[in-house]
């Protein structure tokens, strides 16, 4: 069967044959390739058994080959709709999230041992990243912005995260399927990173690519326990990795959404 270039991530790199995915792990060690991807296909299969929201089933893994094949999900990235209609949808995506990281959150941290990394990253080390992303791309941020970022960039983390969780831990927009008519979430895609992690993490992503009132609308959702402040430390942390990402790499999606996320969270 014929394949087609579908997309390609820093972990994987992904084709699509009729109505299958075929998805191609990046890690250049063989065993660490094979480890992967038995992992990600085992967790898939936990997680399965309690989203709300759809997410990829695996009816082929292979190790050894590094690949995983699965059905093809319908809807369309969050990223590549309009930055209008992200705005229109925002908030009932947001809503709609929220109450799938509360599912997330709540699975034992038994049923995913073995199978999602433990993510204790200090929070100091992602302001130290975020301190080199700026030093790559400071000037092309927009000048009413800069003394904003800049000004995060000198003030000190929040305090280490509380009581780990499982999530997503990487719940961008470019992972989010919608059908874009409706806004109905459709699938959940690339668990690769999926960790027991700070639960303000991929809230952080909500505020970073849908705004504020999808952050507000997620919260509500998720029933209380997620730190607002931390999830924006993440969010600034967030922008300036995905600015630099989409400057680096020509991926002109991630530099329109980042630009575009300046005013709420570095506003001039």
């Amino acid at each position: 069967m014929a394949t087609e270039p579908l997309g390609e991530g820093e972990d994987n790199v992904a084709f699509r044959a009729g109505d299958l995915i075929v998805r191609y792990s990046k890690a250049s060690h063989p065993k660490t390739r094979a480890d992967r991807v038995r992992r990600e296909a085992a967790l898939l299969a936990v997680v399965a058994e309690h989203s709300p929201l759809p997410v990829p089933r695996p009816v082929d893994v292979d190790p050894e080959a590094g690949r995983m094949t699965y059905p093809a999900l319908p809807g369309t990235p969050l990223l590549d709709l309009p930055r209008g209609t992200r705005e229109e949808l925002a908030v009932s995506v947001g809503e709609r999230l929220g109450a799938f990281l509360a599912v997330l959150h709540a699975i034992p941290a038994e049923l995913v041992a073995g199978l999602a990394d433990v993510d204790e990253t200090p929070v100091d080390v992602w302001l130290d990243e975020a301190v080199e992303h700026h030093a790559h791309i400071g000037s092309s941020i927009p000048v009413e912005h800069r003394a904003a970022v800049e000004a995060f960039l000198e003030s000190p983390p929040p305090d280490e995260h509380p009581s780990p969780v499982f999530s997503h831990n990487d719940l961008g927009v470019e992972h989010v399927l919608v059908e874009p008519a409706t806004g109905e979430i459709t699938g959940i895609i690339d668990w690769t990173d999926a960790a027991v992690c700070d639960p303000a993490g991929d809230f952080g992503l909500i505020l970073r690519d849908l705004g504020p009132a999808a952050l507000d609308a997620a919260l509500r959702a998720h029933g209380g326990g997620v730190d607002a402040e931390r999830a924006a430390y993440y969010a600034r942390c967030g922008l300036l990795e995905d600015l630099g990402y989409g400057l680096t790499f020509g991926r002109t999606a991630y530099v329109d959404k980042s630009l575009g996320a300046l005013p709420w969270l570095f506003p001039g």
